[in-house]
């Protein structure tokens, strides 16, 4: 948990006594703490392999003191913000795992050399979508003249919001991976392009989505919302 304290506590986040500590948009809040079920979905099972495989990777070969020193230098020249908005770096290991777990979601080789690049890509301005129910389909649009394009370790990690109803105005999640749009030196994808969704498409409803640009040196990008759209 985290607590900032001024003239009294002047906000907090995490959990405690049975407590958790917030904040939305429309400020900080306190709830009572809930134990979430866990359904242990295929999706989740998967995720946590990950997690589980990265973790070792990164203890073995081909990782060396030098590999892990690189990320530990990469980690320390991107600045974060954390739950009280507070600047913060991530470790060498934090970061590795950030960027190789996007890539194994996107059915990429791991990376184990840090980027030398010490910066995030940026966001994808011209990231939108459409979806429609009677294709199951939704259709990206992006920037197809991006580097990531032409790179094939390079893709568009694309993930799409549980559907709300079309009077709603405001998500904050949760957000499920649903397809990716891959890179390609040969032949770079083209906008727009159509990929599966995550959730079941019905007409009428409201989804989100946001995406991630992955690059080929292992640099993510911060994720990146598209307008929301009415399934059609």
């Amino acid at each position: 948990m985290l607590v900032k304290f001024g003239g009294g506590i002047i906000g907090a986040s995490g959990s405690m006594a049975g407590n958790v500590f917030s904040h939305n948009r429309f400020g900080r809040y306190i709830r009572a703490r809930t134990k979430p079920v866990n359904p242990n979905s295929p999706r989740q099972t998967a995720a946590r392999l990950i997690v589980t495989f990265l973790a070792e990777q990164w203890r073995e070969s081909p990782m060396t003191d030098a590999k892990r020193a690189a990320w530990e230098t990469y980690a320390n020249a991107i600045n974060w913000q954390n739950a009280l908005s507070e600047a913060i770096h991530l470790t060498g290991f934090q970061m590795f795992m950030r960027s190789n777990a996007r890539r194994l979601a996107c059915s990429l080789a791991i990376v184990t050399d840090a980027p030398t690049i010490l910066s995030l890509p940026g966001a994808d301005t011209a990231f939108a979508i459409a979806a429609n129910a009677a294709t199951q389909k939704i259709t990206v649009t992006f920037d197809d003249t991006a580097d990531w394009c032409d790179e094939a370790g390079g893709a568009l990690q694309v993930h799409q919001g549980r559907p709300q109803n079309p009077t709603r105005n405001f998500f904050g999640g949760p957000y499920r991976f649903a397809d990716s749009i891959d890179g390609d030196s040969v032949t770079p994808p083209s906008t727009p392009t159509d990929i599966d969704p995550s959730f079941v498409l019905v007409a009428g409803q409201k989804i989100w989505a946001k995406a991630s640009l992955v690059r080929e040196d292992g640099r993510c990008s911060d994720f990146f919302t598209a307008s929301p759209v009415l399934v059609t």
